[in-house]
């Protein structure tokens, strides 16, 4: 069975109340014949939330395969899909803000779990501290509002503290909204806090990087196994060691690459992944300690 035939037809679950079928839905059907169906009344929220009143389930990805086993117990789907943002430092240049998406596919018959990933530095998240509705508008007019959403919480400390659901207003995508919202919290605190609203529905930036993970889950389902034609068959090992271009000693590089099929557990090693045969001196622990 190819790749394309593995999930052609089938009905896929997709977790989601922020309405990412948008963008996620029309790729699967198209690139892998899934029919993606979301759960009535499916409340992600209690999985945790960006505008903190509700922490996080685990970590990114934890947080995702919670979500996609809540829906397949929900539903009685056999696959189920769902996905995760995060925001924060790059790892690469912690100077610029950027957003991580993971889309993940869980199908329960073949005991497969894939894992779409998207890394973009491309995201207007952000927020501050107003105590003017001329503030709260300068602050709205960077981020890209009214076609990015926004969020007033009521607190002097809401920025960084746990919050709770009635010091928060969200989906704020007018003018008018944003002048009752932040006079309700300055009614309250001298300051309030306002923010991008990243739920996807709201942030059309953060929609297009979940487009991206979405394409990464198809091109990792579309590589089968050699072995035994599964999907996703996929990097899971980082080899160090590309050879230093002047001294020839090794360096902290990717080498290769291990392939491994989460069924029958067949391997395969690519030299050179990127195609580069020795690493910049600069790369060198001897050359440049």
């Amino acid at each position: 069975m190819s790749t394309l035939e593995f999930f052609a037809s089938q009905t896929a679950v997709l977790a989601t109340m922020h309405r990412k079928e948008d963008v996620i839905a029309p790729l699967l059907e198209q690139q892998l014949g899934l029919q993606i169906v979301v759960p009535q009344n499916f409340n992600t929220d209690r999985f945790g939330t960006f505008s903190r009143e509700v922490k996080r389930a685990g970590s990114q990805l934890e947080a995702a395969r919670i979500k996609a086993q809540a829906a397949m117990q929900a539903t009685g789907a056999a696959i189920a899909l769902a996905s995760e943002g995060a925001f924060g430092p790059h790892p690469a240049m912690p100077y610029l803000p950027c957003n991580r998406e993971l889309v993940l596919l869980l199908d329960s018959q073949n005991q497969l779990e894939i894992v779409g990933e998207a890394l973009s530095t491309e995201t207007n998240f952000s927020q501050t501290q107003v105590k003017t509705l001329a503030e709260a508008l300068q602050f709205a007019e960077r981020v890209g509002f009214p076609q990015h959403g926004l969020v007033v919480i009521a607190g002097e400390n809401a920025g960084t503290d746990t919050v709770t659901a009635d010091q928060i207003i969200k989906g704020i995508v007018t003018e008018a909204q944003l002048a009752d919202a932040l006079e309700w919290a300055l009614a309250q605190t001298q300051t309030a806090w306002i923010e991008t609203d990243m739920r996807a529905m709201y942030n059309p930036t953060r929609m297009q990087v979940i487009r991206q993970a979405t394409e990464n889950l198809i091109a990792k389902v579309k590589q089968s196994c050699p072995h035994c034609g599964r999907p996703g068959f996929e990097i899971r090992e980082r080899k160090a060691g590309l050879p230093c271009g002047l001294c020839g000693l090794p360096t902290a590089l990717t080498r290769a690459v291990i392939y491994r099929c989460q069924g029958c557990g067949f391997e395969q090693a690519v030299e050179f992944p990127d195609q580069v045969t020795t690493a910049d001196p600069t790369y060198c622990s001897y050359c440049n300690p």
